[in-house]
């Protein structure tokens, strides 16, 4: 008896060892995370830093120094700019290589050989996307410019050498997590960090949905609903702007749009509030009587952030702000000279041609009268666990057919991409958008901003400048096709030469304005013209409740300060409140409301039109507001197996404000006509039922910070490394457009002068180590619209009591 209890406890510790040591799907091998020597123990990290370290690196020239503050932001100076970013992405990889690797694994289509086949349809959209063909593109002209190739090619060689220094013990806690090593860098990846943020900005399309609208509803339908140009809008160049260029022939509609625009037919969407702001204000409207530059892109908040910031410094330039991991250089910064920032422009560079094959082979394709040969791509991807697969792409000039069949689709998550179409993409064109930056880095006047906005392709973003010859001015930018008014606002007829893109609005013509006179330049992704600009760009943008609110300030502000600033980026004022909540309360009845509603009725009255934190009005105009874009809308565009846009708040609030008889507040599926009154009203009920059934009685639990959900994940969703909700003000269509997990990932202010100082934030921290203090150590003074003042030293000799760490690097 003895021999067989012994027996089975040493069967259950074999098999007790056997399971730590063994990974079972998406879990890894417990026994070897918890592995004191090796297991996730070794990723604690000490608040308390060594004042000094010293590092001998084999790939470098000369003598590197970096300087850590308080926030461990590293301040590198090197003797050459070989080093500088050599040094950069050293030091980059060490507090962010996790999220370096997962990054270009999601845009190269390579998640499925480190997670398994739950990622294999993401992997294959990436792919048929042409991410890839476009980052082979985007490589090619990199390398080409002896500058960005000696820039990339040293960045990568600091990142390997970080990875080679690495034992297992010492990898970051994900890849332990995730059971898989990290691989060598290549110059390759920093394409991918720049192609992913193309497919964030510029990577939408509604023309899908937009051409099931023209044949769901016809041309006069569609036309009124969905305008060229907004009811409201106030564009980022002042209107009255004279255009200094004569600007070349505009191309001919084909044949076919015409036909789809005067025929009686019958019958990754856009995701709206992705935006930024930005702005400068001239020396007459400044206390200092120096420009004043202001940025607060607004983009996924995650753990780690989507910025890292730093400061570079060489003979040829000494700039600071924030960089993407991965790639070199600053993207949003300054130097002693200029400052520099972004928002996106929303330009329409991705287009749908419908493609007409030959026949099943699929070999050949109609176009221009003619019979041509498709291109054939084999994309392979490796699956952990199963055997890789190869998957055919086919190319037509355009580029890709993203699904040639219904079968290659996913059946959820990728509506808005067509069956059977090519996608022409702007991302799939050689580029060296880093050169861009690189020039930017050491710009020194308005004509060095002007040059180095030539080499930028996409995503288009508004580029705003300041500079200490007190200039100011701001540039939707990109490389533009020239099209005819509304081409590619539906899917394109494939086979007509007419529908190709016709050449390039020539860089020098992009709308530009420097030094209005009105004292000042902005953005927040709403239109960049008014109608009298010659070329199309766009036919939708952001809407102007943002941009608006903005110009309104900044018209009335005088004797302006960093803080003045600051306070402005936090601003959670509604435009859209300010238009339409006076004719919301005139439909109202409160002789017919309940207890309930009346009390919500009373609040409503009172509210000031901030989204604030403790704001009980907020929360009942806002569920008011999207009650009554529903009750509008959705018996006309949600139909079952028809991918419909919506139109827009912008329309929405037309309606609202001058159509009270319009046909469209019937409900299609009710035997009574219903009126605006019955929609408004129906909208507010509604509304409070919502809020009384979610958060009980009003009072407390109806303010905004607890109804809307704001949080911060981590970049994986592992559970326990973000914040959880927390309370917070802001909305999309507010200046402080935070939203669940969307929002002010980068916020700045730059004063120029005689010494520029930068003031900035990110939510999070510098290290991308969950067990490091400063992983998320600046978090609380973004969550409180606070900003740190950005330490600028000027070289390595100069002393700070703000530097707390030394490294120097030598070979």
């Amino acid at each position: 008896m003895k021999f067989v209890k012994a027996f089975f406890s040493l069967a259950i510790t074999i098999v007790m060892i056997w399971a730590l040591e063994t990974k079972f799907g998406d879990i890894p091998a417990i026994g070897v995370f918890l592995n004191p020597s090796t297991g996730f123990w070794q990723n604690a990290e000490s608040k308390n830093i060594l004042p000094a370290e010293h590092l001998k690196l084999s790939g470098l020239i000369g003598k590197v120094t970096v300087k850590y503050d308080e926030n461990r932001i590293p301040h590198i100076f090197a003797e050459n700019d070989h080093d500088l970013y050599y040094a950069q992405g050293y030091i980059t990889a060490r507090d962010r290589l996790w999220q370096m690797d997962i990054q270009t694994r999601s845009a190269s289509g390579r998640l499925a050989e480190i997670i398994g086949p739950k990622a294999l349809d993401i992997d294959r959209y990436h792919r048929r996307m042409g991410m890839v063909y476009g980052a082979e593109k985007g490589l090619k002209g990199m390398m080409a410019n002896p500058a960005t190739a000696l820039m990339a090619n040293a960045y990568t060689d600091g990142v390997n050498t970080y990875i080679h220094q690495l034992a297992p013990k010492d990898y970051p806690l994900e890849f332990k997590l995730l059971d898989y090593a990290p691989e060598d860098w290549k110059p390759i990846n920093c394409i991918f960090l720049l192609k992913l943020m193309s497919e964030t900005l510029a990577g939408g399309s509604d023309q899908f949905a937009m051409t099931n609208n023209l044949k769901q509803f016809g041309a006069k339908d569609v036309n009124d609903l969905f305008p060229d140009y907004p009811f409201n809008e106030s564009p980022i160049i002042p209107v009255g702007t004279k255009w200094d260029f004569k600007p070349l022939p505009i191309p001919k509609p084909s044949a076919s749009y015409l036909a789809q625009m005067t025929e009686n037919i019958q019958t990754k969407e856009i995701k709206p509030g992705i935006g930024s702001n930005n702005w400068a204000i001239s020396g007459s409207k400044s206390a200092s009587g120096y420009p004043i530059l202001a940025n607060d892109p607004h983009l996924n908040l995650t753990f780690p952030s989507i910025w890292y910031q730093m400061q570079l410094s060489s003979p040829t330039v000494n700039v600071n702000g924030v960089s993407l991991p991965g790639a070199p250089c600053i993207i949003i910064g300054y130097n002693q000279k200029v400052s520099w920032g972004v928002t996106n422009v929303d330009a329409d560079v991705l287009n749908w041609y419908q493609v007409k094959f030959k026949d099943n082979t699929k070999s050949e394709y109609w176009y221009n009268n003619q019979w041509n040969k498709v291109k054939k791509r084999i994309e392979v991807i490796n699956i952990r666990g199963q055997k890789s697969i190869s998957d055919t792409v086919l190319y037509t000039h355009h580029g890709p057919v993203v699904y040639e069949t219904i079968g290659k689709k996913p059946k959820s998550g990728i509506e808005n991409i067509p069956v059977g179409d090519a996608l022409r993409w702007i991302a799939h064109d050689e580029s060296n958008d880093i050169y861009c930056f690189y020039l930017l880095n050491r710009s020194k006047n308005y004509a060095d901003y002007r040059n180095a906005l030539t080499h930028f392709t996409a995503p288009a973003q508004n580029f705003i400048f300041a500079s200490n010859d007190k200039d100011i001015a701001i540039t939707p930018n990109g490389k533009f096709p020239l099209k005819y008014k509304e081409q590619g606002k539906y899917i394109l007829d494939g086979s007509d030469t007419a529908n190709d893109w016709h050449g390039w609005i020539p860089a020098g013509q992009n709308p530009t304005v420097k030094n209005p006179p009105r004292g000042f330049v902005s953005s927040a992704n709403q239109s960049s013209t008014d109608p009298t600009y010659p070329y199309y760009i766009n036919w939708r943008y952001e809407q102007y409740y943002r941009g608006k609110r903005i110009n309104d300030r900044l018209s009335v502000m005088q004797k302006a300060t960093v803080d003045s600033m600051r306070i402005m980026q936090s601003d959670n004022y509604s435009i859209l409140a300010q238009d339409v909540l006076p004719t919301l309360l005139k439909y109202l009845d409160p002789s017919k409301m309940d207890e309930t509603q009346l009390k919500a009725f009373n609040l409503i009255k009172k509210w000031d039109k901030h989204y604030d934190a403790n704001s009980i009005g907020a929360s009942i105009f806002d569920s008011w507001w999207y009650n009554f874009y529903k009750l509008v809308w959705d018996d006309k565009f949600k139909v079952k197996g028809i991918y419909l846009k919506y139109p827009s708040y912008d329309r929405t609030e037309k309606l609202l404000l001058t159509e009270p008889a319009s046909k469209w507040y019937d409900n299609t599926y009710t035997p009574v006509k219903e009126t605006a009154t019955d929609i408004v009203n129906h909208a507010f009920y509604n509304a409070v039922d919502d809020l009384t059934r979610k958060h009980g009685q009003p009072g407390q639990k109806w303010q905004w910070g607890q109804v809307k959900e704001t949080y911060i994940n981590h970049l994986a969703n592992l559970q326990g490394f973000g914040t959880g909700n927390f309370a917070a003000g802001g909305r999309g269509g507010v200046i402080n457009a935070l939203r669940e997990n969307d929002g002010p990932s980068w916020r700045m202010v730059v004063q120029m002068g005689p010494t520029v100082k930068g003031y900035g934030i990110f939510p999070g921290g510098e290290s991308g180590n969950p067990g490091s203090f400063y992983y998320r150590d600046m978090f609380q003074t973004w969550k409180d619209g606070k900003l740190n003042e950005m330490l600028f030293l000027n070289s390595a000799a100069e002393n700070s009591n703000r530097v707390k760490t030394t490294l120097t690097l030598t070979n």
